[in-house]
């Protein structure tokens, strides 16, 4: 029995540490060797919101070049060794909360629906996830007085959550 839990004791630190999902920095873990460039084109959307696709795809491009050794450009390159092509399915506003005695929404919700897909250069599939969901909540305010608008706020949050997802499921492989 002692042996047991010594034996026990001595491997859960050593499976800890082994299964720990750690990699250095700029280690692109699931892209080929050979991808040093990435071309992300302006997303492209079916959505009537004006400006989305610009907001989503600028924080796609830092993300990747914040957190990993790529040369990203803001283009179709057809000399990059990677395309990611994103479209933005769908883009709505939802009211959450609504206050009776003014008939107003005072909080919304925004929600984006978004297919990526990620091509070497003869064009083979290296990641797709065709629906990704991501929500951001924000406030309003109905005084007019210190009315701000909240919508591209939220926005600018939920580009860079959907971004920072994007990147750690390329990098990671899931």
């Amino acid at each position: 029995m002692k042996q047991l839990v010594r034996l026990l004791a001595l491997a859960a630190p050593l499976a800890a540490v082994s299964g720990c999902g750690y990699h250095a920095v700029g280690a692109a873990t699931h892209l080929p060797s050979g991808v040093r460039t990435l071309s992300v084109p302006v997303f492209a959307t079916r959505t009537e919101a004006y400006h989305t696709e610009t907001v989503i795809t600028g924080a796609v491009i830092r993300e990747f070049a914040a957190r990993t050794r790529l040369r990203v450009t803001p283009d179709a390159n057809p000399q990059a060794d990677a395309v990611l092509h994103g479209t933005i399915l769908k883009e709505a506003v939802t009211p959450l909360t609504y206050n009776a005695s003014t008939q107003e929404s005072s909080s919304f919700l925004l929600t984006m629906v978004v297919s990526v897909t990620l091509n070497d250069r003869d064009g083979k599939v290296l990641y797709e996830n065709k629906n990704y969901v991501f929500r951001q909540q924000y406030q309003s305010t109905t005084d007019l007085a210190t009315f701000l608008q909240e919508n591209p706020a939220a926005l600018e949050r939920l580009s860079r959550d959907f971004a920072r997802a994007l990147v750690a499921d390329v990098l990671e492989g899931f």
